[in-house]
């Protein structure tokens, strides 16, 4: 069998994650200026968080795959799927079509992150994988830069579609490398996939996703609940269940998954926000949205390579808990940045800071899963992580999307909403009209911030309990 060449193997991670990357910024940069065209600013939080169920949905599906039939193909699978979510949104008609095919690029998208770092895992020892945080995070921040100019001039320039297309070149890239360069070798077996725990899973997410939006909860959250106790029930009597509960409960990964859901909360709600506030409520361009989430993922690189380097002196809870500290901290200083008139400069401040937080703690969280099981766990392991992040910022997009449809309340027209948004930003609008609109927004907003502080708060508390975790340099080749 062909040696795989780490060095070349990484880059095609590296280009996987470019894109995941740049997607963020560029999407959310480019998202108010969807609704101006498209309509719909009451499934404005729709875009985000279906996005995110269909990844959290697919991500220990992905995971249980990688340990089955190996970490490549499961990889092209995600890839695939991603780039044909990514065609089909850039093609959209409406809202309702565009939330439809986000959520087939979210399907792909549950395969691509979790996958990629299940294969550094297996490439890479505990100090190698510190190290090479560094280089990762340099992907992340020159994607933090370059996402919201490229999202504002593809806006300008071209159409919103086009932040959807240039999904193409980069996973077409990342496939092509990954089967030049990473080779892996995976005995031979019968494998056994759990359908019924996928499928109960599936009903537990969605049913709780619509009863936190305020979809007809006297349903959907007696059904979340009996879902999620069928969902128990069956992965203790499957062969090879989805997410395996005897893992799942061990300290260290239930401390590690609880972080993350928390900290995952905290970080889709601000990146899906921040631009909705810069421009609805200060008037600002697409640029100037993207600018100011961009600093948090130029903070986090950063932090991240920091704390890869220092991870086996100080430890994993150390750097869990200072993470924590940080980005609590910004949550609040968002509060108070947040108002109108406010300086973007306060804001990105804040987002840098944030981006600090996430990329201190995140680091040692996921290394510390991975410690904690052998290769054959460690696809469901890695995966089990980023899907209690995606949970928390799906559910987080959905209750915070209601409270802002709320906020603005029936009687706001949508089509006002919608041209507060477009590229006029609401000028010729008569001003009996515009001053309530752009109130009624700042405040809904105003409110949303203080519920991200919160739970940026629970996150801190999350983080101060983090276990004490014992390092080794155990590294198991992945061929």
């Amino acid at each position: 069998m062909p040696k795989t060449r780490r060095p070349l193997a990484v880059a095609a991670i590296l280009v996987g994650m470019f894109m995941a990357a740049l997607e963020a910024t560029v999407v959310a940069t480019a998202m108010p200026t969807v609704v101006g065209d498209l309509g719909g600013i009451e499934l404005y939080g729709w875009v985000g968080s279906i996005y995110m169920v269909a990844s959290t949905i697919t991500i220990p599906i992905y995971g249980k795959l990688a340990d089955l039939y190996g970490r490549k193909p499961t990889m092209y699978l995600g890839i695939a799927i991603f780039l044909a979510g990514s065609m089909a949104s850039g093609l959209a008609g409406s809202m309702t079509q565009l939330i439809a095919f986000r959520a087939l690029q979210g399907v792909g998208a549950g395969g691509v992150q979790p996958v990629a770092l299940t294969i550094v895992g297996d490439l890479f020892t505990v100090e190698e994988r510190g190290r090479i945080q560094g280089l990762f995070g340099a992907v992340w921040g020159v994607a933090g830069i370059a996402g919201p100019l490229v999202g504002g001039l593809i806006v300008r320039a071209l159409s919103w579609r086009w932040v959807f297309y240039i999904n193409l070149p980069f996973g077409l890239l990342s496939a092509a490398l990954l089967a030049a360069f990473f080779h892996e070798d995976i005995a031979k077996k019968t494998p056994t996939i759990d359908f019924l725990g996928a499928g109960l899973l599936s009903s537990a997410i969605l049913s709780l996703l619509l009863a936190v939006s305020g979809v007809q909860p006297v349903v959907t959250a007696p059904l979340a609940v009996a879902s999620f106790v069928a969902f128990v029930w069956a992965e203790r009597r499957a062969k090879e269940p989805l997410l395996p509960l005897d893992i799942l409960s061990r300290p260290v990964i239930a401390h590690a998954n609880l972080a993350g859901g928390l900290m995952g909360s905290l970080m889709t709600a601000t990146v899906m926000y921040v631009p909705l506030y810069v421009q609805a409520v200060l008037g600002g361009t697409p640029t100037e949205a993207g600018t100011a989430v961009a600093p948090m993922l130029v903070g986090w690189p950063i932090a991240a390579a920091i704390s890869g380097r220092l991870l086996t002196r100080v430890g994993m809870r150390t750097l869990v808990r200072t993470g924590a500290i940080v980005a609590c901290a910004s949550a609040w200083v968002m509060v108070a940045a947040l108002r109108p008139f406010a300086p973007l400069f306060a804001v990105r401040i804040a987002m840098f800071t944030l981006g600090v937080g996430m990329g201190t703690a995140n680091t040692a969280l996921i290394i510390a899963v991975q410690q904690a099981v052998s290769w054959s766990h460690r696809g469901v392991a890695t995966a089990s992580t980023m899907f209690f992040r995606m949970i928390g910022g799906a559910l987080a997009v959905g209750v915070l999307g209601a409270v802002l449809a709320h906020a603005l309340g029936p009687g706001v027209p949508t089509e006002l909403v919608n041209q507060l948004l477009g590229p006029s930003h609401g000028r010729g609008l008569d001003e009996a009209l515009l001053a309530p609109l752009s109130s009624s927004m700042a405040a809904g907003l105003g409110t949303i911030f203080q519920i991200i502080a919160g739970i940026g708060t629970a996150a801190l508390v999350a983080g101060l309990v983090f276990p004490k975790v014992e390092i080794s340099a155990r590294s198991e080749p992945s061929g």
